[in-house]
């Protein structure tokens, strides 16, 4: 791709791991986050409308699985800048062969590596140490009527979490296990 970034293909077609290239000496480094002209390929036309960041603060919290509806679907990349997360996205996508399966990564601060999430995906993440700081890029922005998700914990997924999971919002607790009747997401 460039002398940046490198782009590996996961085995969910569109969802892609990004390693971010640092540029370093003996004072600290640079590296980028986002390009749009680097990223072209994969974009698609779609730009960033949203960035967002978040703090963890316990080791074996998690959150997820969350995703918006039409006609709000959104791309995300996403990245962690401090500690140590296991980032999951469940694809969801209508017709995909791959559906209802996931994958994970471990993002960290020392790997400098991101999640591109294509729009038709769930995502999550639990924590593997404590005080993470994640960033998000958004191709849409956030819409409360659009939004949605999938429980962590549904067997139809088998997810596997590294660690047993410590804490949950009341929110994430209650999302619903996938059935017959979930409509998949249109791409």
């Amino acid at each position: 791709m460039s002398a940046r970034f490198s782009v590996e293909q996961t085995p969910l077609t569109g969802l892609l791991l990004i390693a971010r290239k640092v540029i370093g000496d003996h004072r600290g480094y640079l590296e980028r986050l986002f390009c749009t002209t680097e990223f072209a390929s994969f974009l698609d036309g779609r730009k960033i409308a949203q960035i967002n960041h978040t703090l963890t603060r316990n080791t074996g919290a998690a959150r997820g699985m969350h995703f918006q509806r039409e006609p709000y679907q959104e791309t995300k990349i996403v990245s962690c800048l401090r500690g140590e997360v296991f980032d999951v996205a469940v694809d969801l996508r209508k017709g995909s062969a791959t559906f209802g399966k996931w994958y994970g990564a471990v993002l960290s601060a020392e790997n400098h590596s991101s999640l591109y999430i294509p729009e038709g995906f769930a995502h999550g993440f639990q924590t593997l140490c404590s005080d993470c700081e994640m960033l998000y890029f958004h191709t849409a922005p956030y819409a409360a009527e659009a939004e949605d998700a999938v429980n962590m914990l549904d067997p139809a997924f088998g997810i596997e979490w590294p660690l047993a999971i410590t804490e949950r919002s009341a929110r994430d607790e209650g999302h619903p296990f996938i059935t017959s009747a979930f409509e998949s997401l249109k791409t």
